[in-house]
């Protein structure tokens, strides 16, 4: 069960259209992929995908950090997840995304050992589920477009970048509320783009165009002002780039700063850490969503996979691989088809590499 090999590739995810956030421009994105071997045979495969704005991290340095560890973790048993965990926690004290690639290309083996299906390793409370599509700040008269041509093409949620103005963003709102009719779900994600007082003009505006939640208003440190938005506005706030740890969630309880948890797997470095903070929420009485960074279809899939394993994710936004060229030599994995993910019924994340 020891670990005998550790080996990275590169990808190029490039995206089919530039993806604008009140953080920056997306275009395309380098991720890196990992190969994790067993002595008894098994392969497991994971995914590091930074955004240097949200983790700190870039591909250089994940690539670095990967390499170091596995000087460490080679020879390990791979089934104690746990210690591999404290192994690279000694050695870095952040570095997530690099974790998470090899968290995933572990959790990948453990249910391929198992003869299971990864989602139903980790719990198993459904095999499919409603995801959003996200879009990119535009136009009115552009995000308008998109929403229509989602809703057209299936799906029920939409999820709207927005932040970099709040009187336009309004507006934004108000064209794709037109757009759409007043039935299909609309999430919104800020990006840390507003101020306090005008993320409270702007969420009481919005509260007419039923909007379910509205992710990350203000800057990830300030948990305070977080709790007076949250105090002065109805619908419900979303934390994500204000939640990376167990302990950030306990901080957000504590706060009473937001109402739901944004878990992404290249911020809290993987699935070990996904668990307990989903646990924390769960006990807290916070329902979680599952985001993703720009990431092809091993990450993806491993999100999906917690998603379907756990009763109480109930909101998903995994689309990234719906807004990128597929990359070659990665088939298998979640599938996505008319607005929801079906999960593959293979033993662990169902996914083969072209190596």
């Amino acid at each position: 069960m020891k670990i005998i090999s550790i080996e990275t590739k590169k990808v190029e995810l490039k995206l089919l259209r530039p993806f604008t956030v009140s953080l920056g421009v997306i275009k395309a994105l380098p991720s890196l992929l990992i190969k994790m071997e067993t002595e008894d045979g098994y392969i497991g495969y994971g995914e590091a995908s930074p955004i240097s704005f949200v983790t700190g991290e870039t591909f250089e340095s994940v690539e670095a950090a990967i390499k170091a560890m596995s000087t460490q973790l080679i020879g390990m048993d791979s089934s104690c997840i746990e210690k591999i965990h404290d192994t690279m926690n000694r050695m870095f004290r952040e570095n997530n995304c690099a974790k998470t690639g090899i968290d995933i290309a572990i959790f990948d083996i453990l249910a391929k050992r198992a003869n299971l299906p990864l989602y139903k390793y980790l719990g198993g409370s459904k095999s499919s589920f409603e995801v959003d599509k996200t879009i990119s700040i535009g136009t009115n008269e552009e995000m308008a477009l998109d929403a229509k041509t989602i809703k057209e093409d299936g799906f029920n949620i939409v999820k709207v970048k927005l932040g970099l103005d709040p009187a336009d963003d309004i507006e934004r709102i108000r064209s794709i509320r037109e757009a759409i009719g007043p039935e299909m779900k609309i999430r919104i994600d800020a990006n840390q783009g507003w101020n306090k007082v005008d993320a409270i003009r702007v969420i009481n505006a919005l509260e007419k165009y039923n909007i379910q939640a509205i992710e990350q208003p203000l800057k990830y440190w300030d948990l305070e002002g977080h709790r007076i938005v949250k105090e002065k506005t109805m619908i419900p706030l979303m934390a994500d780039e204000s939640l990376f740890s167990p302990m950030d969630a306990i901080k957000i309880i504590k706060s009473n700063s937001f109402d739901i948890f944004n878990i992404k797997l290249m911020k809290c470095a993987g699935l070990h850490n996904a668990i307990k903070i989903n646990s924390i929420g769960e006990a807290a009485g916070y329902e979680c969503m599952v985001g993703c960074m720009l990431e092809s279809n091993i990450g993806i899939t491993a999100a999906a996979s917690f998603i379907a394993g756990k009763t109480n994710v109930t909101f998903a936004d995994i689309d990234s691989v719906l807004h990128i060229h597929k990359p070659e030599g990665i088939t298998g994995g979640v599938e996505f088809k008319d607005g929801k993910a079906y999960l593959s019924e293979k033993p662990g994340l169902g996914i083969e590499v072209q190596w």
